[in-house]
């Protein structure tokens, strides 16, 4: 009995913690980038996003796992994985279709507005959508608990995004609006489809 009661339950979380192993290979991943572009003088940097140049269009993929000192990698750390265990619990497909159209229209959105000249690296993109994601899930899904977990990242995360949306020296806020607008689209896409109600028909 008690090993059909752990089965049952290890059935019943092992999307989460397959969502969650996920979103530690990530963040693994960052910290080994970081790790090697800094042994690198940070040469790696030139791999992030070149506002309209088509031979670094592959920097909108690199550009996320790429940042410009350990403290800006901590600094997106902590939110993204706050932000990320959120998302992760609904299972590793989720988290990495999530991350993956983020990360895909922050990063376009970036390379098509971003100065010239200009090179953007680090996953606050991500985080914002990350952000925008959860916020507006329980919009599309019409779930409650989705819609105050949602008004809690408001709450929390609000200020900062806002904040971060104005224009400073050396940070990309494009990567920012961008990554918000990717992750409504995220939330938009991914919505579960309402549930089809019965009708009644009437007999003869």
């Amino acid at each position: 009995m008690a090993a059909h009661v752990k089965d049952r339950i290890r059935k019943r979380y092992a999307g989460s913690v397959d969502g969650l192993r996920a979103l530690v290979v990530l963040v693994a991943i960052m910290w080994a980038v970081e790790i090697v572009n800094a042994l690198d003088s940070y040469r790696l940097d030139s791999d992030g996003i070149v506002p309209r140049s088509v031979s670094h269009l592959d920097g909108i993929v690199f550009a996320p796992f790429l940042h410009a000192s350990f403290s800006h990698l901590l600094s997106n750390t902590v939110p993204f994985l706050i932000l990320g265990i959120a998302i992760a619990l609904a299972g590793a497909r989720r988290l990495l279709s999530v991350t993956v159209i983020v990360a895909l229209v922050s990063g376009l959105g970036t390379w098509l507005t971003a100065p010239s000249g200009s090179e953007t690296v680090g996953a606050s993109g991500v985080v914002f959508g990350y952000a925008t994601y959860l916020i507006s899930r329980g919009v599309f899904n019409r779930h409650i608990g989705e819609i105050m977990l949602g008004v809690v990242v408001l709450f929390l995360f609000g200020g900062a995004l806002i904040s971060d949306l104005i224009p400073h020296t050396g940070i990309s806020w494009q990567a920012h609006l961008f990554g918000g607008i990717g992750g409504v689209l995220a939330a938009a896409s991914l919505a579960r489809p309402a549930p089809r109600q019965a009708h009644a028909l009437p007999a003869g």
